[in-house]
């Protein structure tokens, strides 16, 4: 497909919700059922530090929502699906975990649900890189923060600008392109760093998945924790690769 310049204004982003909840009634496994393997690693870091809360965001169907519960997580699935967080809580009932899995139907281009410092960490398999401003991504993150408890993780992963698909389709605004009806943003390390501010960086790291390959970031942010007498995070962070 030949690269088009339409950034498309807010409707067309708007429009994905409606474009995902179609994928996923007519494809009740569309990404498989086997945890991803960001969410493996996730769970051996989780484990290493005690977690035991933690907010998914962008769950689609459950396979790694169900994965951690399975675990021994507390795991709660926020997704603007409300057809994924059925099918979901089902496969949670049937895998005997529904104790351990909520579900909440939102939109995370608005403010999280949750109190301040509620979760112990949070994770998210390509949702960043769906079809989200700079400024909502920047929103999202600082939501973010806010309901980790200090020191708390976060996790997620995002297809990054060495991609096969980057350039391709139409241009949809900043790093967002568009082809067979779904809208990616795609990453590159500053934007990666943009986006941690109150947050210190523990890794940005690169891998593959699925068979064209996709390529993706999975950065792992800690919360910092307020320094002693301040009250408020500091702004400083690092990175690693």
């Amino acid at each position: 497909m030949t690269r088009q310049e339409n950034t498309g204004g807010v409707e067309i982003l708007d429009a994905q919700r409606t474009h995902w909840e179609s994928a996923f009634s007519a494809r009740a496994d569309m990404f498989g059922e086997a945890a991803s393997d960001p969410a493996r690693k996730a769970a051996d870091l989780f484990k290493q530090e005690g977690v035991s809360g933690v907010l998914e965001l962008g769950s689609g169907q459950g396979r790694d929502t169900l994965f951690f519960a399975g675990e021994g997580f507390l795991v709660h699935a926020a997704d603007y699906s409300g057809s994924g967080l059925e099918a979901i809580r089902q496969k949670a009932a049937d895998c005997g975990v529904e104790s351990r899995v909520s579900t909440t139907v939102h939109d995370i281009r608005l403010p999280l649900p949750f109190a301040d410092a509620t979760f112990d960490a949070c994770f998210s398999h390509m949702l960043f890189c769906m079809a989200l401003t700079s400024a909502e991504l920047q929103a999202l993150t600082a939501e973010i923060r806010r309901v980790l408890r200090p020191g708390g993780l976060c996790v997620y992963t995002a297809r990054h600008t060495r991609d096969a698909h980057y350039g391709a389709g139409i241009h949809r605004g900043e790093g967002m392109y568009e082809m067979g009806g779904f809208i990616v943003h795609y990453f590159d390390r500053e934007k990666v760093e943009k986006l941690a501010q109150g947050f210190e960086i523990v890794g940005i790291d690169e891998f593959e998945e699925g068979g064209l390959p996709r390529k993706l970031f999975r950065v792992t942010l800690r919360k910092r924790v307020p320094e002693s007498g301040s009250g408020v995070d500091s702004d400083r962070s690092t990175s690693s690769s």
